[in-house]
């Protein structure tokens, strides 16, 4: 009686073992597509989950000698540096308010454009538009910058000469002027990624049910209250997926872009975490790969603070979230 009782499995455990089989036959069933599934798999593991046993250099005086895990351990004394040094008053401010006036600015205006797009009559209209809008996104960082140096500039620059034109003298040189940076940073990135970023927007449109806006119309709603009433609503679950994942980057201001517009008259409103961490581990000298990747570590920090944060505040308020 015992040995029988003993081979009696409860009805989780043969619901678990028929998951499994069932999950294996379904594998083996589509094996192409899991193999095409094993290359990304294997890039994220090797260039995304392998290097973060490095961030172990964070807490130790690194160096080349001894090795990741020979070095000396030092705990939390790269990040007291940090902390306490003469740069964290200004690359941390400088970083949240160039992160929260570009998250402000770039992110309400494509969904803005998707509506104001979706809105036309005219088809070929659309599609002219959304091709003279997309094209800005596949022009490369430093030749964009370098654009925008050229046509700002104040004596030979597209600005220069309509100043000059209009007013007969010599035009100011908003590019001397450190404050400007923000506001070229965050503009130029709107002209060129409004139009790339509201693809999904203009998708999510497309799936509305026009029957709907028929509906409306024969109940005498204007075009005006449709877009409220019936595509807003119809995009708000992608709106409040893109802002969790906004919010969660908002940290991560693109490294290249502020490092191009750099110069010696704007140093103090440019200098953000992404371009002190490469001049601290590479390019001043200094070679301190441990306080480089402190800050490093602070910034990823804070980013995921922030993006459980606004995926718990979405939950709270809409319902969705990414997780």
């Amino acid at each position: 009686m015992a040995k029988k009782k003993n081979q009696v499995q409860s009805p989780a455990v043969n619901l678990g073992v028929q998951h499994r089989k069932t999950l294996w036959k379904q594998m083996k069933s589509r094996w192409q597509i899991y193999l095409l599934l094993l290359l990304p798999l294997i890039y994220i593991i090797i260039f995304a989950y392998v290097p973060m046993g490095g961030l172990i250099i964070a807490f130790k005086d690194y160096n080349f000698r001894d090795g990741i895990f020979g070095s000396p351990w030092v705990g939390f004394d790269n990040f007291i540096e940090f902390f306490t040094g003469r740069y964290f008053p200004v690359v941390v401010p400088n970083t949240i308010i160039l992160a929260a006036y570009s998250l402000v600015v770039t992110f309400p205006i494509p969904i803005i454009f998707a509506l104001l797009l979706n809105a036309l009559p005219g088809r070929k209209y659309k599609k002219v538009i959304q091709t003279v809008t997309y094209i800005p996104h596949f022009i490369s960082v430093i030749v964009m910058v370098g654009l925008l140096y050229q046509i700002l500039n104040y004596r030979t620059g597209l600005y220069g000469a309509i100043y000059s034109a209009i007013t007969g003298a010599t035009a100011p040189d908003i590019l001397a002027k450190g404050s400007n940076f923000y506001h070229l940073y965050v503009w130029s990135a709107v002209w060129q990624s409004t139009g790339y970023n509201a693809i999904i927007y203009i998708a999510a449109l497309a799936g509305v049910d026009q029957e709907l806006h028929e509906a409306a119309t024969i109940d005498g709603a204007s075009r005006f209250q449709r877009v409220l009433y019936i595509d807003v609503p119809s995009i708000l679950p992608t709106a409040s997926i893109m802002l969790i994942l906004a919010i969660g980057n908002v940290m991560n201001i693109g490294f290249e872009k502020a490092f191009a517009m750099q110069n010696s008259l704007n140093m103090n409103y440019s200098e953000i975490i992404s371009t002190y961490v490469y001049k601290v581990g590479l390019a001043m000298g200094i070679t301190d790969f441990s306080l480089s990747t402190a800050v490093g570590m602070f910034n990823s920090v804070i980013n995921f603070v922030l993006l459980l944060t606004a995926n718990w505040g979405s939950k709270k308020l809409s319902g969705s979230g990414i997780f």
